[in-house]
């Protein structure tokens, strides 16, 4: 079984839709499933405009970096995802500050209003709604919000990769919302995702950058129903199934749906000594701090065939990451708790009496 926090498991139905006969990119066939893949993305990102792109998040990352920062970025570093912003303004050359936190600490609205009113170079913020390196939420609407009331010139710039599709995000006052294939929209890696405010469209088309993540080029592109360069055909077809099924199901459905599985997964390890690592948990994933975490996690794969994460960097064999992202059923969590209680016993940690599975069902239902 599946569980880490991407890639996710790829449903039976989008496999299928998948492997059908390749389509050329440039047909009207092709067309028609991408004006369709498109509108149901404008959809679940809430936004006027969108593009989708042949790379995994980080090129997604990149191109909103270097089409955006017209002056200077301000990066959130909370995790490898946050600080991976920042290395991309290296990589270019662009100048940027960046806001240093411990993985399991939010960045706050007061210290990102101070900054920007100290630098008035600041012109685009980057941060991630779910930094997925310890599964914190960021107050990321609330923090767009103040931003713009103080200079609504400032591009808030929000990697949504871990968190579209998992919660409703408030995208009033956001300007580019990226996300990614392989997390909450359960396909495979390669195809990534960005929505645009207009005033993000607008200050693309006053200085785009770059050639490939050139993005003014694709928003021209995509608007007919096409793409700059070779469109990842097989992964837009598997989008536009895998939406199709998330809009059937309802959107609020589907958050309602994976908050609550969240929570009581969150309950049920609190409830066997465990001890949850973010301030401000995400709904994307449950991030647990043990010491024990490698001795859990190999007990979980090799006797109960379940496959969750662990940690990078100084969190490396500290916490366990256990996925809650796209159509994850019930009783796979369930199992979750359980077998994590049942290593726990294995290894001398804890009885097992199943009380994880309780509590996680007294959540449930």
């Amino acid at each position: 079984m599946l569980l880490t926090p991407g890639p996710t498991a790829v449903p039976e139905f989008v496999r299928t839709a998948m492997s059908n006969e390749t389509l050329h990119h440039r047909t009207p066939e092709f067309e028609a499933i991408f004006a369709n893949t498109r509108q149901l993305l404008l959809e679940i990102l809430d936004m006027p405009e969108a593009v989708m792109l042949a790379s995994s998040g980080t090129g997604a990352m990149e191109a909103c970096v270097i089409n955006l920062t017209h002056q200077k970025a301000l990066t959130v570093n909370a995790g490898k995802f946050g600080q991976r912003f920042g290395k991309i303004c290296e990589a270019h050359n662009i100048e940027y500050t960046e806001l240093v936190h411990d993985w399991n600490v939010p960045a706050t609205v007061e210290e990102i209003t101070s900054m920007i009113k100290a630098d008035d170079k600041i012109d685009a913020i980057f941060i991630q709604v779910c930094e997925s390196a310890g599964g914190l939420r960021h107050p990321v609407e609330q923090i767009a919000k103040a931003v713009k009331a103080i200079n609504p010139a400032i591009s808030i710039i929000a990697d949504g990769i871990t968190a579209v599709g998992v919660e409703k995000i408030d995208t009033t006052n956001i300007d580019a919302l990226i996300t990614g294939s392989q997390k909450a929209l359960m396909l495979p890696p390669g195809l990534s995702m960005i929505g645009f405010s207009n005033d993000a469209v607008a200050k693309i088309t006053k200085k785009p950058a770059g050639y490939y993540l050139n993005l003014l080029s694709e928003i021209k592109k995509q608007k007919d129903n096409t793409t700059a360069y070779t469109a990842a055909t097989t992964l837009i077809i598997g989008l536009g199934e895998i939406l199709a099924k998330i809009k059937e199901i309802g959107f609020e459905k589907l958050y309602e749906d994976t908050s609550k599985r969240a929570k009581s997964t969150r309950d049920a390890l609190v409830s066997i000594g465990l001890e949850v690592y973010p301030a401000t948990p995400a709904n994307a994933m449950t991030t647990i701090y043990t010491e024990d975490s490698n001795a859990i996690r190999k007990t979980l794969k090799e006797k109960y065939d379940l496959n969750i994460a662990g940690g990078q960097d100084h969190l490396k064999g500290k916490i366990l990451r256990i996925n809650h992202m796209g159509l994850v059923n019930d009783y796979e969590s369930s199992w979750a708790v359980n077998a994590i209680e049942k290593a726990m016993d294995d290894l001398g940690i804890r009885t097992f009496d199943g009380t994880a599975n309780k509590v996680f069902m007294q959540g449930m239902f």
